[in-house]
């Protein structure tokens, strides 16, 4: 048993956000059910690296999943979509505000159906506001929401956050507004409509940006790797690398410098506590470049952790998915593609003791499933089925 076994879930989302907030449904048990146009499929099929014509960025993050192909812009198409609402707990979709409503399949015409469906939006801006009709993608909603004027270097432009955590940021909070409507569903029997907007999420995740900014009258500026009030919490260039170190009180400062060979700077006016180290960063960064710049990343990091110190190694890819706490946490997973054959996708981050969740099938291919879903779900014979493949309704 998984964690979300039967539970159905109807996910129209495409791209990122939402196929996101499905994987992660999926890997916990959930039956996906993914819609998709007939012959186009989600836009991000398209988005290279391509493995034998098959995205693998599509691949990455559509697994557990099961494609069927509907066009609801036919009669027909929306017909069975509403059917499917008759069975299901869950309805995910992304689209910009009013498109489902202009479609006559809303929230308020799906409650109709289903009183228990909780329908599940994801959108740039949400569903309220003056940007509610904007159009966003992740590097849009990076820049609006303040994260990108915090991040990089000093005096450096405004940098996108790697990972697009604008749309990851927001997968992750509809995921926990689906499994608080649950919870509410058990106590109430009635479902509800959850709104998540990405720019909303990233306010949320801006953390002590903006505590920093009401108690200075100042916005924060890029500082780049080092924390804005624990000091030392940076990396530092070594011989052959850089290594972080986070000395995040002051008895791990008196440990860092005897085991470092400068006792002296423990007891030094400038850095005794942490707001000292902190005021006065620009004194004690070319004193501790100058400590690690005489040793290799790989004697820093056995000398810091055998004395208890928390450090690590910057990673690139190839280091991390071959580290061995990665591999001995099961979180690179190898699955079989009916096209493109063995590749590799991330593992479920969430362990459980009882009910783990697990990675059982590759993405689905375009339409992979509508026969099976619409015969073994909703009844459709043989014949229905070519009918409305005939009329593109599928």
């Amino acid at each position: 048993m998984k964690p979300l076994e039967g539970l159905k879930v109807l996910d129209l989302s495409r791209v990122l956000a939402g196929p996101f907030a499905t994987m992660i449904l999926g890997d916990l048990g959930a039956e996906i059910i993914k819609i998709e146009i007939p012959g186009v499929g989600d836009d991000s099929r398209s988005f290279g690296p391509f493995i034998k014509n098959e995205s693998a960025y599509f691949m990455s993050i559509n697994r557990n999943k099961k494609s069927i192909t509907l066009n609801l812009k036919k009669k027909e198409g929306i017909e069975i979509l509403k059917k499917l609402v008759e069975k299901c707990d869950v309805l995910v979709e992304n689209f910009r505000p009013g498109t489902m409503e202009k479609l006559g399949i809303g929230y308020d015409e799906l409650k109709k159906i289903n009183p228990r469906i909780i329908y599940a939006a994801c959108s740039g801006f949400g569903h309220t506001g003056p940007y509610s009709q904007r159009p966003a993608y992740d590097v849009i909603v990076q820049g609006m929401g303040g994260i990108m004027s915090i991040t990089g270097q000093p005096g450096g432009p405004p940098t996108r956050v790697g990972a697009s955590i604008g749309d990851i940021t927001a997968a992750l909070f509809l995921v926990i507004g689906i499994l608080a409507a649950l919870n509410v569903r058990e106590k109430t029997g009635l479902g509800q409509k959850i709104d998540v907007a990405m720019l909303d999420c990233q306010v949320a995740i801006l953390e002590n940006a903006i505590a920093r900014y009401f108690v200075t009258g100042k916005s924060p500026q890029p500082i780049g790797n080092r924390h804005p009030s624990i000091t030392p919490f940076s990396s530092f260039k070594t011989k052959d690398g850089f290594v972080i170190i986070a000395v995040g009180n002051d008895n791990l400062w008196a440990k860092f410098c005897n085991v470092v060979g400068r006792s002296e700077l423990i007891d030094d006016e400038r850095f005794r506590t942490n707001p000292d180290r902190t005021k006065n960063w620009e004194e004690l960064e070319p004193i501790l470049n100058e400590i690690f710049s005489e040793k290799t990343t790989d004697e820093w990091l056995e000398i810091l952790e055998k004395a208890g110190i928390p450090c690590g190694p910057i990673n690139n890819i190839e280091r991390i998915v071959n580290d061995p706490q990665v591999r001995a946490r099961e979180m690179l997973v190898e699955l079989e593609h009916p096209v493109a054959g063995k590749m590799k996708v991330p593992g479920i981050p969430i362990k459980f003791s009882e009910t783990p969740g697990k990675v059982e099938s590759p993405a689905p291919l375009l339409g992979q499933h509508t026969k099976e879903v619409l015969k073994e779900m909703l009844g459709f014979t043989e014949e229905q089925i070519e009918t409305l493949r005939a009329n593109e309704a599928i």
